[in-house]
């Protein structure tokens, strides 16, 4: 069986909404379409934010099937999944607008206990142990920033239409730590981008080395950001990167 791979599933693939054969269908298309990655970068997160959200239910009274029609009766099928899949997007993305443009930084919020979202380490969905942000950290140029008493880490920045993006990788922190990624402007205005919680054994350092990556989100334009900074929720900076 043949699946049909269209740009439009990232969407989809990001709630994890796509069946098996969708699913890698799309996988192998995401190696070759830097597109693709790219808007998947932007979607991390959102997942987690619209966990919950009920599927939209086609509520039309069901059609007649002939006896005995069971290929008709699977494409029919099929169809109505797909319908339901997009119909979920399209909710999912409308409560992300909405929460954007009442300023509010979408963000992955951690609990010592969690599985990070984005963190290096897990398979990932692409077949490989880069997850999106950790992907996007890799293409990109990142800008290293200063640490204190062994953090190290940088940020991948761009500018969006809505404001910056970022990509953070920390090393060199041990928990437990709530930290938060802060955009500093010009001006001296401070925003949260995303938090997280590190667990005891932390990331980036001797039994846990793998870094941390994270995505994050600023309203500021990256032109008018002067720096920007991790500091854990008892206000203490663990490192800053110049814009």
């Amino acid at each position: 069986m043949t699946s049909r791979v269209e740009h439009t599933d990232v969407g989809a693939y990001a709630l994890g909404l796509l069946d098996e054969d969708d699913r890698l269908a799309f996988e192998a298309h995401l190696l070759g379409c830097s597109p693709c990655r790219y808007e998947l970068s932007d979607l991390a997160g959102v997942a987690s934010v619209l966990h919950g959200i009920a599927p939209v239910e086609d509520l039309g009274p069901p059609s007649p099937e002939p006896p005995g029609d069971v290929v008709d009766l699977l494409r029919r099928k099929k169809a109505a999944d797909r319908r339901t899949r997009r119909g979920t997007f399209v909710i999912g993305m409308a409560a992300a607008v909405t929460l954007v443009a009442g300023g509010l930084t979408i963000g992955t919020q951690l609990s010592a206990g969690d599985t990070p979202q984005v963190a290096q380490g897990h398979g990932g969905h692409m077949g490989t142990n880069m997850g999106p942000a950790e992907q996007f950290y890799a293409d990109g140029k990142p800008i290293e920033g200063t640490g204190v008493a062994g953090v190290t880490g940088g940020l991948v920045v761009e500018s969006k239409g809505w404001g910056t993006h970022a990509a953070l990788k920390l090393s060199g922190v041990k928990g437990p730590l709530e930290c938060e990624l802060i955009s500093v402007g010009k001006s001296g205005e401070r925003r949260v981008m995303t938090g997280w919680s590190v667990p005891p054994a932390g990331y980036g350092v001797p039994g846990s080395p793998d870094p941390l990556y994270m995505h994050g989100g600023s309203a500021t334009q990256l032109r008018d950001i002067d720096h920007f900074e991790v500091v854990t929720s008892a206000g203490r900076k663990l490192l800053t990167i110049k814009a």
